[in-house]
């Protein structure tokens, strides 16, 4: 995936949700109501995330050192796990303990703002403001997804994709979606009904939410951090590639690494002819390399191994593992 797609998804992202928090802000202070608290601080959280994968994209960038012979590329990774944090934090852990306050305080008899006051609208308009604003940054979001995933359905692209942005994005988008729906019921129901629990009861479905989700994200993004393999149809033009070179018998193994969503690392042993001489052989590898890198769209490192192939060394079983 190219950053740009990624990029703008997440600015989209970002200038929507900094727009909403700020209303949110705003209805919940002159309401009083849990749920605009919630959603008011799941936006905050959002905002941040946003600004989290902008950093790792910034610092994915470095140039590699002696340190980090393989470069940063996997800081992309480190930064969207910590936007799982965030989220299940700061945005469904918060929404939970709110839920348990407004709770107690509408058990307790307290008098209920959102119920009292004459602003009682004020959320409402708010909430579909939000709604169209997180459907922009939603279609923005999609729309650069279609990109890149081909026809892959969207769980598929989602548990599939080597970069994180628009993948955490679109997830980010429809949980905000969601949640501003599951507060739109809340207090409509609080309101109509003029019971207060409707508005206990939206927080604590944006809050189980947003826990959902970021338990999701980190599920993925933990994946990517242990370091995958390239995609299957990747790994195919690889094996192709290296097999279809001129004096090359065959792939005796392969192994493939995302050193981050644009750097891939290829590692593999090749068999070739027992009266090869050492010139032939490295031009064969040479040859290889260029095949290879000409299927792979990304900064490809490749190191290839040749070697004599044996049947009987390859018939061999796999040892057993230690008990």
């Amino acid at each position: 995936m190219s950053a740009n797609e990624g990029t703008k998804a997440v600015v989209a992202a970002l200038c929507a949700n900094l727009g909403i928090a700020v209303s949110k802000f705003i209805a919940f202070a002159i309401t009083g109501a849990s749920s605009m608290l919630a959603e008011a601080i799941h936006s905050v959280a959002d905002s941040g995330n946003q600004l989290l994968l902008l950093i790792g994209a910034r610092r994915s960038r470095r140039e590699a050192t002696p340190e980090h012979p393989f470069g940063f590329g996997r800081d992309r990774y480190i930064y969207s796990f910590i936007v799982a944090i965030v989220l299940f934090s700061v945005g469904g852990l918060f929404a939970l303990y709110e839920a348990f306050h407004k709770y107690e305080e509408v058990h307790a008899g307290h008098p209920n703002e959102l119920l009292e006051g004459r602003w009682w609208w004020v959320p409402l308009v708010v909430l579909i403001a939000a709604m169209l604003m997180e459907s922009w940054s939603f279609r923005t979001a999609i729309h650069e997804s279609n990109k890149v995933r081909g026809g892959a359905g969207w769980v598929q692209f989602i548990r599939g994709a080597k970069a994180p942005e628009l993948p955490v994005v679109l997830l980010e988008d429809l949980a905000a979606l969601l949640g501003l729906i599951f507060a739109f019921i809340g207090i409509s129901l609080a309101l109509l009904t003029d019971n207060a629990y409707w508005d206990v009861a939206g927080t604590v479905a944006i809050g189980l939410l947003l826990v959902c989700v970021a338990v999701c994200l980190a599920i993925e993004t933990k994946s990517l951090l242990l370091g995958e393999s390239a995609s299957p149809r990747a790994i195919r033009a690889i094996r192709a590639a290296i097999e279809e070179t001129p004096g090359v018998d065959r792939i005796i193994h392969l192994k493939t690494l995302h050193l981050g969503p644009d750097e891939l690392l290829v590692a593999a042993k090749i068999a070739v002819e027992h009266d090869d001489s050492a010139s032939t052989v490295a031009s064969r590898i040479n040859a290889a390399e260029a095949a290879v890198r000409a299927v792979v769209p990304l900064d490809t490192l490749i190191y290839l191994e040749p070697d004599i192939y044996r049947e009987t060394a390859a018939a061999e079983p796999s040892p057993e593992p230690l008990s």
